[in-house]
């Protein structure tokens, strides 16, 4: 049987078409140009940008609401097992295209999978449902639940003649492309978390040395050492934690990783926990006059209570 062959892109509601259609699988979807790309959860190029999505149960990040939903984007997907093997990147095609429609304003059409099945791969038994015309309201990167990082875009539905409204990206001078500006963005606001005020506090309270470990990872034959500041509940979307002292840790690079992906985490009495199995290793390295939040601790190990059959949340 041929593949069907992708048609240009192409935004808006196809004529003929009405939101609630129900289609039989992609063979249909492309046939009435609500999806020109067969088997492919995102159409688009990082040069046109992307004018279909559907929704299909791929990524376990997702949120799918009525009105707005949460779409991880394509990329390091295994196809026999369905689980993440490494960090998306926002370079991926089908990604640059989602960010290159919210910086233009084009609007997205979403296809809804029905009766998705499959515990490792899963698959729309249902057919599909057009759900009308989106716009891109926001992007971020966040550490998924699978421990790696994802590229996360925020979708909001249309009203009937709604045109969304542009958010121009500022290219730096001379040639540059979007995807170029999103990674400077990006390094320039690690730059900015690496020299706040919070960041340089706490590597001083200990000395550089990891609050987990306890080791100090000295680089200079002076005895400077070096250390990173991790923030419990995430800076950034989704998660939106404050860059307060009382949501910072002092951890050395290895422990960072693990933090951040959830292979470590901490009881509301600040003991050290296996993240994988929520069991206890050792108390938390911390000095007096460093007052840690429970309700950061809390907000950071919920991230990952889907590994585990009930949360440990205490209440004092």
């Amino acid at each position: 049987m041929a593949k069907a062959k992708s048609a240009p892109v192409c935004f808006g509601t196809p004529d003929g078409v009405v939101e609630g259609q129900w289609f039989k699988g992609h063979r249909e979807l492309h046939r009435a140009g609500v999806h020109r790309t067969s088997g492919k959860g995102i159409a688009g190029t990082a040069s046109k940008g992307v004018d279909s999505i559907v929704l299909s149960g791929g990524y376990v990040d997702d949120v799918y609401g009525e009105e707005e939903i949460i779409y991880t984007g394509e990329g390091c997907r295994d196809r026999d097992t369905g689980r993440l093997y490494a960090d998306q990147s926002m370079e991926s095609t089908g990604n640059a295209g989602l960010l290159l429609n919210e910086a233009r304003g084009d609007a997205v059409r979403v296809i809804r999978g029905l009766k998705i099945e499959g515990k490792k791969r899963r698959r729309t038994m249902g057919g599909y449902e057009y759900c009308g015309l989106f716009r891109v309201a926001d992007h971020w990167m966040t550490v998924g639940k699978e421990g790696f990082r994802v590229c996360q875009f925020k979708l909001v539905k249309l009203a009937p003649g709604e045109v969304p409204t542009p958010k121009p990206i500022a290219l730096p001078q001379g040639d540059g492309t979007p995807i170029e500006e999103q990674v400077r963005r990006a390094v320039e606001y690690e730059l900015l978390v690496r020299d706040s005020k919070v960041v340089r506090t706490v590597k001083k309270m200990y000395d550089n040395t990891c609050q987990i470990c306890e080791s100090r990872l000295q680089v200079s034959p002076e005895g400077e050492a070096y250390s990173e500041a991790a923030h419990i509940q995430a800076l950034g979307k989704p998660h939106n934690g404050p860059d307060v002292l009382e949501n910072a840790l002092c951890l050395c690079a290895n422990c960072h990783a693990l933090f951040d992906r959830g292979a470590l985490q901490l009881s509301d009495h600040l003991d050290v926990l296996n993240g994988l199995t929520r069991e206890m290793k050792w108390k938390l390295k911390k000095v007096r006059e460093h007052d840690i939040k429970v309700e950061y601790v809390r907000q950071h190990r919920r991230r990952w209570d889907d590994r585990f059959s009930a949360p440990i949340d205490r209440e004092n």
